[in-house]
C-alpha cells in the first residue's frame, strides 16, 4: 500500500522541530506500508520553486519551499497561489517517483484537508484526517472564518475517517459542528530509547522535571513557579528542573528571580535533544505540568515511557491515561493544591512501580501506533 501524508506541520530546513509529531507518526506507519510525505513552505528566502527530496528513517520526503511577496496586499494572494502551484508540482514529482497513492492522511486543517478533497475528486483516493490543532478548544479557540468553517466541513465530511490525538480534542472539534460518522483516536509517537530508559539511584535529591514550550498562556509556568515558591516555605528536600526555551521563557526566568528562587533549586537548562530529555527523565522523579489547555501532550507519553509518574491539571490524554498507578490530578489554576500534590508526591513517589507505568505506555510506541494507522487505511482503502 501507497501511503501520501500532506501536512501543515512538519520539519523543515528552518525547524527541524515543527510538526515532528507528524513525521513520527509517517516513520511508524512506514512498517507497514509504503509513505511519501508532501510538504509545502512558503519561504520569503527564495525567488522560484526550490524542490528538495530525502529519505528519513524510510519515509520518502518532497519539500516545496515556494516564493511569495511581502507586500502587504499581494501577500495573499501570492501565498495562495504560490501553494496551489507548489502543490501540483510537489505532486507530478511524488507520481513519478512514488506513484499514485493508495490512500491519503492530511495532516493539521484545513489546507491539507482541501488537497486530499481535490485528489478524491480528481483520481478517486480515499483520505483520511489526523488532527493535532488546540484551536477548536475553548481556552485557545481560534476556529473562525466563514470559508475556514465552511472548507473544514467539507473536508471532515468526506474523509473516511478523523482522527484525533485525544478524546478532549475530539469532543471539541464535534462540538464546532464537524461531523463525521468515523472519528476515532490516535496517540503520539515516543521514540523508542524512553522506554529503555534506566532510572538513576543517584543521591540528587527528590527531583521535578518540567518540560515546556514556554507559551505562558498555554503552560502556566508561572504557576508552577508560584506553587514551588510555597512549597519552599514548608520544606526543602526536593529540586525542580525545567527544559525548553520559547516566546515567554526570558519572562519566566525573570519572574523566577523575582520571586527569589534559589538557583540551587530551581534550574532552567534551556533546549535540549530528544536522548538528553530522556536523561533528565532518568535522574527526576515526577514530571509536573500546570497547563491551561493541551491537545495530547507529547510529553506525558514519554514521562510514563521512561516509568516516571505525571502531576497534571487535566488536559489533552490526562483524562483518557491518568491512573491512581501513573500520576496525580491538579485542579486548574489551584496553585495550592498543586503545592500540596508536589508535597504530596515527594512522600510518596517510592509507591509508584516505573514497570507498571512503562507498561501504560505501550499504546505510544512506533508498533502500536503503526499497527492501528494501517488498519484504519486498510478500512478506508476497501470502501
Amino acid at each position: 500500500m501507497k501511503v501520501l501524508f500532506l501536512s501543515a506541520w512538519y520539519p523543515h530546513r528552518y525547524d527541524a522541530m515543527w510538526g515532528l509529531f507528524v513525521r513520527k507518526h509517517a516513520e511508524s506507519v512506514s512498517r507497514f506500508v509504503d509513505v511519501c510525505v508532501l510538504y509545502l513552505f512558503a519561504d520569503e528566502n527564495v525567488k522560484q520553486f526550490d524542490i528538495v527530496e530525502q529519505t528519513t528513517n524510510s519515509v520518502q520526503e518532497v519539500y516545496v519551499y515556494y516564493p511569495f511577496t511581502n507586500k502587504p496586499v499581494l501577500r495573499p494572494l501570492t501565498k495562495a497561489v504560490g501553494y496551489v502551484r507548489a502543490f501540483w508540482r510537489g505532486f507530478a514529482v511524488v507520481r513519478q517517483n512514488f506513484g499514485l497513492p493508495d490512500v491519503v492522511q492530511a495532516n493539521v486543517l484545513t489546507r491539507s484537508g482541501v488537497l486530499a478533497h481535490r485528489l478524491k475528486r480528481k483520481f478517486g483516493i480515499p483520505y483520511i484526517i489526523v488532527e493535532h490543532w488546540t484551536r477548536y478548544l475553548p481556552q485557545n479557540f481560534n476556529y473562525k472564518g466563514i470559508v475556514r468553517k465552511f472548507l473544514t466541513r467539507v473536508c471532515v465530511k468526506n474523509a473516511s475517517c478523523v482522527l484525533a490525538v485525544s478524546n478532549m480534542l475530539r469532543d471539541a472539534m464535534q462540538k464546532c459542528g464537524l461531523k463525521n460518522g468515523n472519528f476515532q483516536i490516535i496517540d503520539n509517537v515516543v521514540d523508542d530509547f524512553f522506554y529503555k530508559a534506566q532510572k538513576s539511584n543517584a543521591e540528587h535529591g527528590f527531583r521535578f522535571l518540567h518540560i515546556s514550550c514556554f507559551e505562558e498562556p498555554h503552560k502556566n509556568v508561572k504557576g508552577i513557579l508560584n506553587a514551588t515558591k510555597q512549597l519552599l516555605q514548608q520544606r526543602a528536600d526536593f529540586k525542580l528542573v525545567l527544559i525548553g526555551t520559547g516566546q515567554d521563557w526570558q519572562d519566566v526566568v525573570q519572574y523566577a528571580k523575582e520571586l527569589e528562587l534559589p538557583d540551587n533549586v530551581v534550574r532552567f537548562v534551556g533546549e535540549k535533544t530528544p536522548a538528553e530529555v530522556c536523561r533528565y527523565f532518568a535522574e527526576s522523579d515526577a514530571l509536573v505540568m500546570f497547563s491551561r489547555y493541551e491537545t495530547a501532550g507529547i510529553t506525558f507519553c514519554e514521562s510514563w515511557a521512561t516509568g516516571t509518574p505525571v502531576i497534571s491539571t487535566s488536559v489533552g490524554i490526562i483524562p483518557d491515561c491518568l491512573l491512581d498507578t501513573n500520576g496525580v490530578l491538579v485542579a486548574m489554576e489551584d496553585e495550592s493544591d498543586l503545592c500540596a500534590k508536589m508535597s504530596w508526591m515527594i512522600d510518596n513517589h517510592k509507591h509508584f512501580n516505573s514497570d507498571e507505568i512503562r507498561q501504560t505506555a505501550q499504546r505510544f510506541t512506533y508498533e502500536n501506533v503503526g499497527k492501528r494507522l494501517y488498519d484504519i487505511y486498510s478500512q478506508a482503502n476497501e470502501c
